[in-house]
This record gives structure tokens, sequence and C-alpha cells, in this order.
């Protein structure tokens, strides 16, 4: 209980400001490979839900066209709407890297449950009590779901996984999810989406090529 509600946070301070400090020259030369292969910002904002449900800016280096988003949830390596430098980007799981800024500032931790969109699977409010659960922690750069099949998990699974992770959180299952989540990026494993997640009727928007063109 003291390392989910103390020493979980202290150690994300310290390697997220360690991470900061050690790859701010990567860091500086993806922003610049980024500004100089399509026109737009470096950085991509996004709205997630995190601790308690509560709606944070979450940052990523932008690998896709700007507008993209208005194109659909789901992409894959053969979307237009990626951009070259993205591709790498995404493929070495490079794209996450200014979420450092986010765990420092206590928006996310390094290991907790993916902080999902606020539309997406579906509101905030349309989750069950059970599945609210998996707010009761900082949401993180990888978790239990994302070492356990990654992008290709249905979401009422990924979610059951991700409330296990609150019920089980402690510095050992992290270690071994951090550990885990090295091997799922050196071999680029479940890192495309193979389509929608989520078991409902309604249809994943379909992307506008024209406007996701850079």
């Amino acid at each position: 209980m003291m390392y989910k509600l103390f020493f979980k946070r202290i150690i994300d301070i310290i390697i997220s400001l360690v991470g900061i400090v050690v790859l701010s020259p990567l860091m500086l030369l993806l922003a610049f490979l980024v500004k100089i292969d399509s026109p737009g910002p470096v950085l991509f904002k996004q709205k997630r839900l995190g601790l308690g449900g509560k709606v944070f800016n979450m940052y990523k280096f932008r690998s896709m066209c700007v507008g993209a988003e208005s194109g659909g949830v789901y992409s894959n390596n053969k979307d237009s709407r990626v951009t070259r430098v993205g591709r790498i980007l995404r493929a070495l799981s490079l794209d996450e890297l200014p979420q450092l800024v986010n765990v420092l500032n206590g928006n996310m931790s390094l290991i907790g449950p993916r902080p999902p969109l606020t539309y997406h699977p579906w509101p905030y409010e349309e989750y069950t009590d059970e599945q609210k659960r998996m707010f009761e922690v900082r949401p993180g750069i990888s978790g239990w779901a994302q070492v356990n099949g990654r992008k290709d998990v249905e979401w009422h699974k990924r979610i059951e996984l991700n409330v296990w992770y609150v019920d089980h959180v402690s510095f050992f299952l992290d270690v071994k999810i951090l550990f885990m989540t090295f091997l799922k990026v050196i071999t680029n494993a479940d890192n495309e989406n193979k389509g929608a997640t989520v078991d409902t009727k309604n249809e994943t928007p379909e992307i506008d090529r024209e406007k996701s063109k850079c």
C-alpha cells in the first residue's frame, strides 16, 4: 500500500526527471525531424482520461498529418495519415517519449493503465462502476494490458486487465511490466491496430483520405 500511495510517485519523479535530462539530445533531434518532415507542430496534444476520470493533455511527438484524428480512431502501417518520420517513431515507440513530461507533472505514471480517449471506447460516464476502478491509479506510459496484447486486445478485456493491475500493483509487478515492455518494443510486437477493438454496433469512422494527406 505504501508503494502505491507514496513510493511509486517518488520513483516516477526521479526516473522521468533523469530520463528527460539524459534523452534531451535525442528528443531535440526527433523534434527537428518531425518539424522538417511535415507541416505542423512538433508535439501532438490529446485529451485523455486520467486519475479519477480527470481529463488531461497527453503529449506525443506528432506522427500523423495535422487534423488526421478527424479521419478516424484506428490507423495501421499503411495509413496515409502517418508521416515518413512518424512511421519510424511509432515502430520504435519513440513518439511516446514526451510523456515523460506527463509523468513528471503528475498526470501519468511510468507504469499504469494506458489513458483512454475522452470519447473512445466510450465517455467516462458510460463506464461501469467496476470498469471505473481502472482510474484509481495514474495512467501509465505502459501497463499490464499493453504487455498482454497491446493494441490487439478488445476494450472490455483491456479494462479487465487494467482493473487487475489496480488490485495487484506492486514494485515487483511494475518492474516485470517494464522489462516486458522493453521486449515488446524491441520486437515491435502487437504494435499495429488490427481494426476496431470495441465490441459495438457502431462502425469505425472511415478515414478521409483527402484530408489526411500531408
